[in-house]
């Protein structure tokens, strides 16, 4: 007697309707993969299912959204990258979060309008207070007042209130413990979306120790930006250890603490026109000085400006072509004039001298046998 095959499928395996494996759960439990027109993958500690993405058409106004977040999330990543010798470490959402208040910042524009917009034409007002790590609020953990006010040259000032380091800072245990001192720092950065580059302006340090104080004080930043920079001004928080090493001092700011956040943001006086084509970056003698702190840009939203550019000229085009066929579509039709008697009648028609229509006399011949059938 011939025995039945059998098959052992492993529990880790989820097979479609052909029998093929496409989806596996991973040592931790998770699924990942794809079966049939359902895709697995894991977020953190969960386990995510979603419909398989398909093929469709974009409309016009679908195009202009699609550019305007991908401008944002090239515009977002620019900015993390520039500070983050300030911020040092940042959480796992900062990705998301700075591409969202960038996006809502261009939506908030009064200037421009979809996909005819950068940064220099947002509302700014949606950066200020952004946090590089969420773990770690500045406004949580420094709970100091601060004022920054631009003069006519366009330098800063941050004016910063009386600080106590025991009651004004809420800082956890595992740094509380081994900190020495602390370190305020404040980075001004100069950005030119249309140019392409970033600059590091100036960096402004306050240190005290772990139980000092600091009177209300000013702090001036003496460079004078260029006028096509868009300025943007972060505070930081750094601890230190002290050591028996050269260095004196070892940094104890980690992924779980590292307070940093945005606290100003300025326009650019004169951001230039829009780039036609790529931007080669060309240094004017003020900037070759102190060429150093600049820093090109890995930026794709003008690129994708002008592809929307493309399409909308090209739609454009496109209508202007259909409006000029529409008249000789509508000279193949017929046109009554209002008021004139118009016969539809399939029969011939006579005219009389008097100009009037009249249809062909027909004889009483023919139509006796009809008239006598009814009758009877």
């Amino acid at each position: 007697m011939a025995k039945k095959s059998s098959q052992v499928f492993c529990r880790g395996t989820l097979f479609s309707k052909s029998n093929k494996v496409m989806a596996k759960v991973d040592k931790k439990g998770i699924v990942r993969g794809k079966a049939g027109s359902v895709v697995y993958r894991g977020y953190r500690e969960m386990n995510i299912i979603q419909g398989k993405p398909r093929k469709f058409e974009q409309t016009s106004a679908s195009i202009q959204a699609s550019t305007e977040f991908g401008l944002s999330s090239t515009t977002a990543a620019v900015i993390r990258q520039a500070f983050e010798p300030a911020y040092v470490h940042r959480d796992g959402e900062a990705v998301s979060r700075s591409t969202q208040l960038v996006y809502r910042g261009l939506r908030d524009s009064l200037t421009g309008s979809v996909g005819q917009r950068d940064l220099h034409d947002a509302d700014l007002e949606s950066l200020i207070g952004m946090d590089f790590n969420i773990k770690s609020r500045m406004s949580e953990v420094l709970q100091v007042s601060q004022r920054v006010e631009r003069d006519e040259e366009g330098r800063l000032s941050v004016f910063m209130g009386a600080l106590n380091a025991k009651t004004d800072l809420k800082v956890p245990l595992s740094i509380s413990k081994p900190v020495s001192k602390y370190r305020l720092r404040f980075s001004l950065i100069g950005f030119n979306f249309r140019k392409e580059y970033y600059e590091y302006l100036e960096v402004k340090d306050v240190e005290f120790r772990w139980q000092g104080k600091l009177e209300a004080q000013e702090i001036r930043f003496e460079t004078r930006p260029e006028a096509d920079q868009l300025l943007m001004l972060s505070v930081s928080l750094l601890a230190y250890s002290e050591t028996r090493m050269e260095e004196g001092y070892v940094l104890l700011n980690s992924k779980e603490f590292s307070p940093c956040s945005i606290i100003a943001a300025f326009h650019a006086e004169e951001p230039g026109e829009y780039p036609a084509g790529p931007v080669n970056m060309e240094l004017n003698e003020a900037q070759q000085v102190r060429g150093a702190s600049i820093n090109n840009m890995c930026y794709e939203g003008n690129r994708l400006l002008r592809e929307q550019e493309r399409r909308n000229e090209k739609m454009t085009t496109t209508a202007i072509i259909t409006t000029k066929k529409r008249p000789k579509e509508e000279e193949s039709k017929v046109h009554f004039q209002a008021g004139k008697r118009v016969s539809f009648s399939s029969k011939p028609q006579i005219i009389s001298s008097r100009g009037h229509k009249q249809q062909e006399a027909i004889s009483l011949a023919d139509t006796a046998p009809c008239l006598l059938s009814d009758n009877y």
